[in-house]
């Protein structure tokens, strides 16, 4: 008798889980025709769930849902960014209080479900290389500005359009700020780009 109660709660569980994934998949039809913009497969304001962290040599990051765009995933990522301009800098902050560089990447990231390591030399492991030619929005910039020769600087890009490559990062001097790739303290200091979505 145990046995068969139980059996039976499973199966109740596994056709409420197949009822959900009709509802979601209904969704996405509904609103793909009625907004392109909205967010696809998904109820209004119901974060995104990563099934697996970004890991180092990757290009990818799988999501349940998989008609998620990663250009629309990248701009809201830069979007709340922004949010964070003028905030003072604060060496392990990762709020409006005050922020580091890596500090306003990771939170960046986060609000999106994405995990990334906490040091701006660590983020440096996480997916691939890419040229200066080949940068997008939402990619990551990384810098040498200790005497160390260790990268201790990371920033994200906000716009890359004609040769022209701007990034938002905070700064120990002014805070959260955006900044240009030409200047040339950042084009001295820059190691490399990294794409991890």
């Amino acid at each position: 008798m145990r046995n068969l109660s139980l059996l039976l709660i499973l199966s109740l569980l596994l056709i409420s889980c197949g009822t959900t994934h009709t509802t979601q998949t209904a969704h996405h039809k509904s609103k793909n025709s009625s907004n392109s913009h909205s967010r696809i497969g998904r109820a209004p304001n119901t974060p995104k769930t990563p099934i697996r962290k970004v890991e180092p040599s990757s290009n990818e990051l799988f999501y349940e849902d998989r008609d998620e765009a990663p250009y629309k995933v990248k701009q809201e990522i830069i979007d709340y960014a922004k949010t964070f301009e003028g905030t003072r800098y604060k060496f392990g902050g990762t709020t409006k209080a005050g922020m580091d560089c890596s500090g306003l990447v990771c939170t960046a990231f986060k609000k999106e479900n994405i995990e990334l390591p906490r040091i701006s030399r660590d983020m440096a492991t996480q997916g691939i290389p890419i040229s200066l030619k080949e940068v997008e929005e939402g990619d990551l910039v990384f810098f040498k500005t200790s005497s160390k020769n260790v990268i201790s600087h990371v920033g994200l890009v906000v716009k890359a359009e004609g040769g022209q490559i701007r990034f938002i990062h905070s700064t120990t001097r002014a805070g959260v700020i955006i900044s240009s790739l030409d200047e040339t303290y950042w084009k001295n200091a820059f190691v490399e780009v990294r794409r991890v979505i």
